[in-house]
């Protein structure tokens, strides 16, 4: 749509057609609607800090009427030396003083405000930018797992991150429009009292520059919202193309020709579509600039005819076309910037919208407590599991029991739906089909954080943490996170003490290299790391998945001569495709496509002499 059209479909000449909401702009219907995000958004602010708020409003309110005083001064000053130049000799200037000091004392009232309001705001910006923060951090802390796998979750997620400077520039552009708003009452109070006629040429010079602007602010937002996916394929480009992490398989694999072709394709295309938007738009806004200045100079003919017939004073002149000049640059600044305060709260759409997102996976309203200590164990009835937006079972027909105390070990090919069955444990996920009980009470009935703080979980692909080797350790029990000696023992049985007692500052070292002085460390020694997490974590279930797989032969016998000891008196779940570690269990899982194909313990798989004894052969025979 071109536009012009555009702009009859707003103004009601033309019917609304169905659009692509991706690819144009929003109807001046959708662009109010956007509006009803402030209210609360300001609400979100004065929360944060009503005194400040208090503050920066009562500063713009008084900001709001200085206009109005330099135009008045500027008003008395000119009729005074009018009156001086027509008096006899005896000239007073007393007057004369007494206006210019008043104007002197606007001007630096003027500037101390000014400044005053800036202060307010950056320092209330800063505020509102971390609360808001802080808050997305907590929301997503919230919400399920299954929903950081999910693509659309990460464009929310990412549109309500990423806006976060545009938050900031939204609250000073909502409360200065507001400023600016009483400005505009005041000036043309004493326009419509005296010119009317000056009101009809301001609407005929702005209202089509603000459609302009209106149309162009809601096409950059639609692509905007549509290029969310592609934005993060860019940033992934990015960060993969020059990074530590990858620069291995990078220079191995000869991936930077690829990753440079499909950087410059995907910004090639923004650029190129973002010329076309700010072409268009500066082509259009010329020519209504051009309109806004006609109507202005042929307001300040008519006003300055009047000066020079005599129906006004030079000061009324220098008031009238002072106050049409700075009406008109107000209310085009409130024109020009409204569609800039209407992209600023479909953001804030994305950010309310994200807030909205609720979990599935809560507290009942009467959780009962976790059972301390387990006594019977856990019990999976028939369990069956899909993965969002996925029409495949991961796991299904899954019935077993977990006994108290009981070492079991999950053995099966990738893919075969061992980590999903720890997962269901863990609740991270609810179960599509069946149910699982904890000592006979259906996990649904307790709170899941209560249930989780009494299971560790080592992941196969935990996480290395940028922060200290104690931090590192103490993420098992970050509340525990100065109790030293506990850090320190957590290590020690992990044999992870060696490795950090070798680095430069010890437990206080910084690991990693996206810090200043940090010292990287091998896979084996990151895992001996990750382990002590468990020791740390002196939780009544432990799950190791894979805990030993970039440890070497002698590491991982040493790991598993104290695995007697971590998992003493422990429920413990092991995933592993070793057999020399499985074999340590009291009772083995075999999983395939997703079902439970065989379980008991290493002799009584091996004497049954099938899916088990296949694969143990198989393994053993690579070691001859």
């Amino acid at each position: 749509m071109s536009l012009f059209s555009s702009i009859l479909v707003r103004l009601g000449v033309l019917p609304q057609k169905p659009i692509d909401s991706a690819k144009t702009s929003l109807s001046l219907k959708e662009s109010f609607a956007a509006l009803k995000y402030l209210p609360r958004f300001l609400g979100l602010v004065w929360q944060v800090s009503p005194a400040m708020m208090i503050t920066d409003v009562l500063i713009r309110i008084v900001r709001a009427a200085l206009p109005l005083a330099w135009l008045y001064t500027a008003k008395l000053i000119t009729d005074e030396v009018v009156n001086l130049t027509q008096a006899p000799d005896a000239k007073n200037f007393e007057r004369l003083a007494l206006w210019i000091a008043m104007q002197f004392a606007v001007a630096v009232l003027t500037d101390a405000l000014a400044r005053a309001n800036a202060w307010v705001n950056s320092l209330l910006g800063d505020k509102v930018a971390n609360d808001t923060s802080l808050k997305i951090m907590q929301h997503a802390a919230a919400l399920d797992l299954e929903k950081f796998e999910d693509a659309e979750f990460y464009n929310k997620l990412e549109r309500a991150r990423q806006q976060t400077g545009n938050r900031i520039a939204l609250m000073a552009e909502a409360l200065g429009q507001a400023q600016q708003a009483i400005t505009i009452i005041v000036l043309a109070a004493g326009l419509i009292a005296f010119k009317p006629y000056l009101i009809v040429l301001l609407a005929v010079a702005l209202v089509p520059a603000f459609l302009g602007e209106s149309h162009f602010n809601g096409q950059s937002y639609s692509m905007m919202y549509a290029r969310t996916p592609e934005r993060r394929e860019l940033d992934y480009l990015r960060y993969i193309g020059a990074s530590d992490e990858t620069a291995k398989e990078v220079k191995v694999f000869g991936l930077s020709e690829f990753l440079i072709t499909r950087f410059k394709e995907l910004s090639e295309k923004f650029y190129h579509e973002n010329k076309s938007l700010a072409t268009r738009r500066a082509i259009w806004g010329g020519l209504f600039a051009t309109i806004g200045n006609a109507a202005y100079f042929g307001a300040y003919l008519l006003i300055a005819m009047d000066a020079a017939t005599g129906k006004i004073t030079l000061g009324d002149l220098a008031y009238f076309s002072g106050a049409f000049a700075n009406t008109r640059a107000l209310m085009e600044g409130i024109f020009l910037r409204f569609p800039s305060l209407v992209e600023g709260a479909l953001y804030l759409k994305d950010l309310f919208d994200f807030f909205e997102l609720k979990p599935t996976i809560r507290a009942p309203q009467h959780p009962k407590p976790v059972p301390k200590p387990i006594q019977k164990g856990f019990v999976f009835e028939n369990v069956g599991f899909k993965y969002p937006r996925s029409e495949q079972w991961a796991v299904r027909h899954v019935s077993f029991t977990l006994h108290a105390g009981e070492k079991l070990a999950l053995v099966g090919e990738n893919g075969a739906g061992k980590t999903t069955l720890t997962k269901l444990l863990a609740r991270l996920y609810d179960p599509t089909e069946g149910r699982i009980l904890l000592d006979g009470i259906d996990l649904r009935e307790f709170d899941p954080e209560a249930l989780r703080r009494r299971i560790g979980v080592i992941f196969q692909d935990f996480i290395r943490y940028q922060m200290t080797a104690a931090t590192n350790v103490a993420i098992g029990e970050i509340d525990a996170r100065n109790d030293m000696l506990r850090v320190e023992h957590a290590a020690e049985r992990s044999l992870a003490k060696s490795v950090i007692e070798n680095l430069p500052k010890q437990y206080a070292q910084m690991i990693g290299k996206r810090f200043a002085d940090g010292v990287e460390l091998s896979g084996g020694e990151w895992q001996k790391i990750a382990l002590a997490r468990a020791y740390m974590r002196q939780a009544d279930v432990l799950i190791l998945d894979e805990p030993t797989a970039a440890l070497d032969a002698r590491a991982e016998y040493e790991v598993f001569q104290r695995f007697a000891e971590l998992t003493q008196g422990k429920t413990a779940v092991l995933i592993s495709h070793r057999f020399s570690t499985v074999r340590m269990a009291d009772r083995i899982l075999v999983m395939e496509k997703g079902e439970l194909l065989e379980l008991g313990s290493h002799q009584e798989l091996l004497h049954k002499n099938g899916r088990y004894a296949e694969l143990f052969a198989l393994q053993a025979k690579g070691y001859q």
